[in-house]
């Protein structure tokens, strides 16, 4: 097998030094017709010889030598600073794929803010890891999606507490969510809603967002975040 992947390399690397080396040998049935398949045979390898005499080995080495895999960092993506929030731009990459995790990011982008733009969606998905990485919420995607789930009144995201089953209806835009959701968990940078760990539809005025800090408006959702906690002054004596 070894031999026989020499060859083919040495095939390629002839096609490629053709113009150097084998200007002065030409054999064809259109040429010769009366040329014996050994004689033919026979000037290809000289060609063929001639061609690696007229390299330096190091040369030959690169040249034989298979090109370097491309390695990414775990939650490392391609071009961080130019993510495009465009559903045209989501169409044109592969279709996204994970584990647990991503599939739990995926259903909450997907079931809790499918109708919105595609920036709307990351926002969503903003909240989520930023919970992640909060103290006051749980440290994983499906623990902070499902938090409160069963209990009255406790669910966090309305979808996993409003008596339906989670039934994608949708192929196409469940996709989108779970390329979203891929770009999120690999490390796309989070700069759409300023951090914000929750969010509500305009639809509604609940109590706690008069307390804390609004980060930003996007469809038809509300974003905020906890507001920090005043420095505490010490008293000069």
């Amino acid at each position: 097998m070894r031999m026989v992947m020499a060859w083919a390399r040495s095939a390629v690397l002839l096609v490629a030094l053709s113009t150097a080396a084998v200007a002065d040998v030409s054999v064809s049935q259109s040429n010769d017709p009366t040329a014996s398949v050994d004689t033919r045979l026979s000037l290809l390898l000289g060609q063929e010889r001639t061609a690696f005499t007229a390299i330096s080995p190091d040369r030959l080495e690169q040249l034989l030598a298979p090109p370097p895999r491309q390695t990414r960092k775990a939650g490392e993506i391609a071009d961080p600073d130019h993510i495009k929030y465009s559903e045209s731009w989501l169409a044109s990459l592969p279709k996204a794929k994970g584990g647990e995790q991503w599939s739990c990011l995926a259903e909450a982008l997907y079931f809790e803010a499918r109708g919105e733009s595609v920036k709307g969606e990351f926002a969503v998905g903003e909240v989520i890891l930023n919970r992640v990485d909060s103290a006051r919420f749980p440290d994983n995607v499906c623990a902070v999606v499902n938090q409160g789930t069963g209990r009255r009144n406790a669910c966090q995201f309305s979808f996993t507490c409003d008596g339906r089953p989670e039934v994608v209806h949708e192929p196409a835009a469940y996709e989108q969510a779970g390329k979203i959701a891929r770009l999120l968990l690999d490390g796309a940078p989070r700069k759409v809603t300023d951090g914000a760990t929750y969010f509500h539809t305009r639809s509604v005025h609940p109590r706690w967002s008069r307390r804390f800090t609004r980060t930003a408006i996007i469809g038809a959702h509300v974003f905020y975040r906890r507001p920090e906690p005043k420095p505490t002054q010490v008293a000069a004596n």
